[in-house]
């Protein structure tokens, strides 16, 4: 077998051949596979914030004790200080919280995320990051020695990255977490119009699957091609190219390269009507209008959502995986700067779509959750951070146990039972037991979740119940 054989199998296996032929992120790709169907409707959404969050300043200790820490960690009183001055934080009550338990504010920036939380829709997880078993300070420090086993490639983006799209390990995957949650439902989601998995930033680890393949959009839905149309002369060359692409595809003497690619195009043209028919027939929405208003990148990909999961009957749809992004996160310098402007869309973003949602009655029916390369060192670097390990994820839905913390906020302190130096936090509650918990709610058996999450048995909790 060639090197560029066995380039382009990998990328197929990895996320279909549309990323083996170099197609851009508005190029559409659906596979559906296997019998039996769902009685309700379920979706999550997964925005990724690439770049590595510096959540220690989303979620911050107000309590004096723990804010005093927090502020002595991130320099506070000197020229390079990242502290959020504790006045200035959105505080908020846990519910059940008890006189003298910790108290916790949000950044100044995240109205939308602190009235979420408010009003019992949105939950926190507190220190959460890629884990291949329950790891003490002491365990990491000696890993080299006694072999206890660590995500490999800390604090690098690509390979973080990677796990939290995977949740690898230590292990070669080909496929993502949501990518094998379309192949353990395949049976019951056959009569889907669409993939289960559904792209709006690209194409991504997180949606492949060993055997169902991702469906590739743009922001605002997906890409036709030029020159073609439905009557007359464009309508007769659109018919003539598909004709030449069922004839390509379907051809014995053709090479596997030219089959696939007349296979991409030729569903590229399928579902690029169905979708943009779908997307066009779907609400104006009033938290995230089509006009009027100017939206982020972030608000216009979920509204693209928003309007599909809409249009959910028309496509025959009971579960959908959805992915969104944003970037610029990897904040070494402007920290202080930047950072609000960040959050404010993340902040914003997720209250306009929980509310678009909620304007549809499926706010019971849809969850959002946060993703990120990494949390980021509670030490200044002189005017930002750099990578470490735990940070703080959020999880949005009417479903959701909101109001509450899901885990233990770690002591941000310099030499403490968590800090392994430079700042870095390890976590204390993993990415497969956070996958795990999403993948039960949305149909995922018990007997299946290890397929999902593949590290999930080395953690006494499997589900962090932050679902009624």
């Amino acid at each position: 077998m060639n090197h560029q054989r066995r380039k382009f199998l990998r990328a197929a296996a990895a996320g279909g051949a549309l990323y083996a032929f170099g197609r851009t992120p508005d190029t559409v790709w659906a596979q559906a596979a296997g019998t039996g169907g769902f009685s309700d409707y379920k979706a999550l959404v997964c925005l990724f914030m690439f770049g590595g969050n510096d959540s220690w300043n989303m979620v911050v200790p107000t309590s004096t004790a723990e804010y005093n820490a927090y502020a002595r960690s991130r320099g506070g009183g000197t020229a390079s200080s990242l502290a959020i001055d504790r006045a200035a934080l959105l505080p908020v009550t846990r519910v059940g919280q008890a006189a003298g338990d910790p108290s916790f504010g949000f950044h100044p920036s995240m109205t939308g995320v602190r009235d979420l939380f408010a009003a019992g829709r949105l939950a926190v997880l507190p220190n959460i990051g890629p884990l291949v078993r329950p790891t003490t300070k002491a365990q990491y420090q000696s890993a080299a020695t006694t072999g206890h086993t660590l995500p490999p490639q800390l604090f690098s983006h690509n390979d973080q990255q990677d796990q939290w799209h995977s949740l690898r390990g230590r292990a070669v995957m080909r496929s993502g977490w949501a990518g094998r949650v379309a192949d353990v439902l395949a049976s019951r989601t056959a009569d889907q119009q669409l993939a289960l998995n559904v792209s709006l930033a690209g194409q991504t680890f997180f949606q492949a699957g060993e055997v169902a393949r991702p469906y590739v959009s743009g922001s605002t839905g997906a890409a036709t091609f030029t020159g073609f149309g439905t009557t007359g002369v464009t309508g007769g060359r659109r018919s003539s190219f598909e004709a030449l692409l069922t004839a390509s595809s379907g051809s014995s003497t053709n090479t596997m390269y030219e089959r696939s690619f007349a296979t991409v195009q030729r569903r590229a043209l399928q579902y690029a009507d169905r979708v943009n028919a779908a997307i066009a027939a779907g609400p104006n929405f009033a938290a995230l209008p089509n006009t009027g208003v100017t939206l982020t990148p972030l608000q216009t990909q979920l509204r693209t959502v928003a309007k599909m999961i809409a249009s959910r009957t028309q496509l025959s749809m009971s579960r959908q995986i959805f992915f969104v992004s944003v970037g610029g996160f990897d904040q070494h310098d402007t920290l202080l700067a930047d950072q609000p402007g960040l959050l404010t869309n993340v902040s914003s973003s997720i209250k306009m779509f929980s509310d678009a949602v909620a304007e549809i009655g499926l706010q019971d029916s849809v969850t959002l959750f946060t993703h990120s390369d990494f949390g980021r060192t509670l030490t200044s670097n002189g005017d930002g951070s750099d990578h470490a390990w735990g940070g703080v994820q959020l999880v949005a839905g009417g479903a959701v146990r909101g109001g509450r913390f899901y885990g233990d906020y770690p002591l941000l302190e310099i030499g403490s039972a968590l800090e392994i130096g430079g700042g870095r936090i390890i976590p204390t509650v993993s990415a497969d037991q956070y996958a795990a918990t999403l993948a039960r709610w949305f149909g995922v058996t018990d007997t299946d979740l290890a397929k999902v999450a593949p590290s999930i048995g080395n953690f006494a909790q499997r589900d962090l119940g932050f679902f009624a």
